[in-house]
């Protein structure tokens, strides 16, 4: 098979299998919700804290199991830098373009409402759940054009490493520098075991789990662990023709991360006892600014950055796209679910309260930019179909 139509196939079936995943992530989010304003409430929390080992099961799922969901976030970004819809500069352009001004505009407008101690969780908004949104395309079929899934791919896909950066930037404290010393060696054996054209999977998989323990004591969270080790796994195809490890790690990952970790991290995560809040969580500045920034300032700084950078004629507008159906997707970058709720807890670990508004913030503008991305998309594919 030709090397193009190679990628047009694994990009198509990463597609179906975000879409139909995130499918399955709002029906998680919604049984959280049912179950943390149900009678079984607090068992529903107990369970999450009840010790497993050295971790809670809340913590196993946070920190153990979303390292895998980051090993294949870091997969992907690397498949589609070096092989992928993101292999030139061309490409990146404008999903790039398109990335960076929806992660500068929502911090701005978190910020608008936060200052002091909440101004921490200004990263919360500027995350985009790509199973979520392809999710909703999935919803509109044929509707949407091709080149419009391609580049709302790989915009998320962009998104997720400005949110890997972000995490490792600003959200780690309290480092332990024998541990981060210790993982710094397990890279290096990672490289070394690339540079020697090691092609097992399990000597990586092996010094990766090492590598995860190291990062979780170093005060580094340990989810990166996954994003370091995908960087290191080679992806050249096998001397036989079949696919190389990096691709085979993939598709293996596919399906217990996006029907399986995901979901469960929504279950643990999603869940908000609103019938416990006081009335003014609903319009506390975490929440307003959590909120508005994926409903206003995602649209604004996607929108805004791609309409600019087609006027200058930096990048191309998506074939067969229009003015509406670029808005629609826009509106739909504000679905920040899985990233957003990740960092809620990073920026405020020891204060339920604030975990509790951004997650109301997170909630209610994902599922508003979510409903009006899915219907300006709709009317822009029957308006298109009219002037056809």
């Amino acid at each position: 098979m030709p090397a193009v139509l190679r990628r047009i196939s694994a990009l198509r079936r990463f597609l179906e299998a975000q879409a139909a995943a995130g499918i399955v992530l709002m029906a998680a989010a919604a049984v959280a919700l049912g179950l943390a304003n149900s009678p079984w409430g607090p068992g529903y929390a107990a369970l999450l804290h009840m010790p497993a080992g050295p971790l809670s099961i809340g913590h196993w799922i946070n920190d153990g199991l979303m390292a895998l969901f980051f090993l294949l976030v870091g997969l992907e970004i690397k498949r589609e830098l070096a092989d992928g819809g993101l292999a030139t500069w061309r490409q990146r352009a404008l999903p790039g373009i398109a990335a960076l001004g929806g992660m500068i505009v929502p911090a701005l407008v978190y910020l608008a409402f936060n200052r002091g101690p909440g101004a921490v969780g200004w990263a919360i908004p500027a995350a985009t759940d790509i199973a979520f949104a392809l999710g909703v395309v999935a919803l509109l079929g044929r509707r949407v054009p091709a080149s419009l899934r391609l580049f709302l791919a790989a915009l998320a896909i962009i998104d997720d490493l400005g949110a890997v950066l972000i995490i490792a930037i600003f959200y780690t404290h309290g480092l332990s520098l024998p541990d981060l010393a210790g993982a710094g060696v397990a890279l290096g054996v990672l490289a070394v075991m690339n540079r020697l054209g090691v092609r097992r999977l399990s000597p990586y998989l092996i010094v990766g789990l090492l590598l995860w323990v190291l990062v979780l004591r170093s005060g580094v969270h340990a989810t990166l662990a996954g994003v370091m080790l995908a960087f290191a796994i080679p992806m050249g195809r096998m001397a036989d023709g079949t696919p190389g490890p990096l691709h085979r790690l993939e598709a293996a990952l596919h399906g217990p991360v996006g029907f399986l970790i995901v979901p469960l991290f929504g279950l643990a995560n999603a869940g908000v006892a609103v019938i416990g809040l006081p009335p003014g969580a609903f319009a506390a500045p975490v929440t307003l600014g959590v909120g508005l920034g994926l409903l206003a300032g995602k649209v604004a700084g996607v929108f805004g950055f791609t309409a600019i950078a087609i006027r200058l004629k930096v990048a191309d507008r998506p074939a067969h796209a229009g003015v509406g159906q670029m808005l629609g997707v826009s509106l739909l970058c504000g679905i920040g679910f899985t990233m957003s709720i990740f960092i809620t807890l990073l920026a405020f670990p020891g204060d339920p309260l604030l975990q509790s508004e951004a997650k109301i913030g997170v909630l209610a503008g994902s599922f508003v930019a979510g409903l009006l991305g899915y219907l300006v998309l709709r009317v822009s594919a029957r308006e298109g179909e009219r002037r056809r």
